[in-house]
């Protein structure tokens, strides 16, 4: 590399048609995907030099802009292109790779956003983990927060989006408190999901999950596949905080580590207050299905 080739070890992002460094990419202050949060998004990850499930995660992006009435102006071809360029300028085996849409700006006075040029944006930099290494042994301390989640009559949770104030304060509330994150409830007292992640418990041999309230997770999809083909129980419905501090397992699912095992709720512990082995048998097969060519798309390249 010369002296002024761009240094993209850091990681790589498309903008406004051009390839940079990940530490030079930018939007406009004006767009409107700053200004007002209004703005959807994907998040698909690469192992070992593959997407894995890229097809459904393009799949929710494109319906998450269609709910939004977004328009990333790209084909899912040249989405994916651009997606695999950024992952192979930055040289990453292990990638957290995001796709943006943001609603951009409309003419100056106008408070229309029919009127605005939407943009797309897409990253890639080295994988992400929500959790460290030692909170991933151990399981993650979670506290269940008095803050409610924006409700779905308010804003779609289905589509992916950054009106993440209600989670940011509850995590606030829960770092400050000692737990390692924090889940967010409805009007109602159940739980629902915290900031990047779904929940399951194992209460009385089923392993039940939130139905209502949550971001459809491709990690969740991906667990309760892998569940129900293991002969286990599952359930999608309501699931309150006293029924997930009374379960035998719990966990969290998200693109930034798979399953993650949680061992203490409200500082109390979870079943035997260490990872069980439901959580256990389905955390390696969650990673054992990236090798499975169903679900993986090697990067060209």
């Amino acid at each position: 590399m010369n002296a002024t080739s761009p240094d993209f070890s850091k990681g790589a992002a498309w903008q406004r048609g051009e390839y940079v460094p990940i530490a030079q990419a930018s939007v406009t202050m004006t767009d409107w995907g700053f200004l007002r949060s209004d703005a959807t998004y994907d998040v698909v990850t690469v192992w070992d030099g593959a997407f894995f499930r890229l097809d459904a995660h393009l799949e929710r992006f494109l319906r998450s802009c269609a709910r939004f009435r977004l328009d990333p102006g790209k084909s899912p071809r040249e989405i994916i292109d651009i997606l695999t360029h950024c992952v192979r300028l930055a040289g990453l085996r292990q990638s957290y790779v995001e796709m943006i849409c943001t609603r951009g700006q409309p003419p100056w006075g106008s408070r229309d956003p029919r009127q605005a040029a939407n943009q797309f944006f897409a990253f890639a930099v080295p994988y992400v983990w929500i959790a460290d290494e030692e909170q991933r042994r151990r399981g993650l301390h979670v506290a269940v927060s008095d803050v409610q989640r924006i409700p779905a009559a308010s804003v779609d949770p289905t589509a992916k989006n950054y009106h993440w104030n209600d989670l940011t304060m509850g995590l606030l509330g829960a770092l400050d408190a000692g737990a390692d994150t924090v889940l967010l409830t409805d009007a109602g007292g159940n739980v629902v999901e915290g900031p990047g992640f779904n929940v399951f418990a194992l209460c009385g041999g089923t392993l039940v999950t939130p139905k209502d309230g949550v971001l459809e997770g491709i990690t969740r999809r991906t667990v309760l596949e892998l569940a129900r083909v293991r002969g286990i129980v599952v359930a999608e419905r309501t699931l309150s905080a006293a029924e997930l501090r009374g379960a035998s397992e719990a966990f969290l699912s998200s693109s930034g580590g798979g399953v993650l095992p949680v061992t203490r709720v409200d500082g109390q512990p979870v079943g035997s207050g260490v990872v069980g082995p439901v959580t256990t048998t389905l955390l390696q097969a969650y990673w054992d299905a990236h090798r499975d060519p169903r679900y993986s798309t090697p990067v060209e390249g």
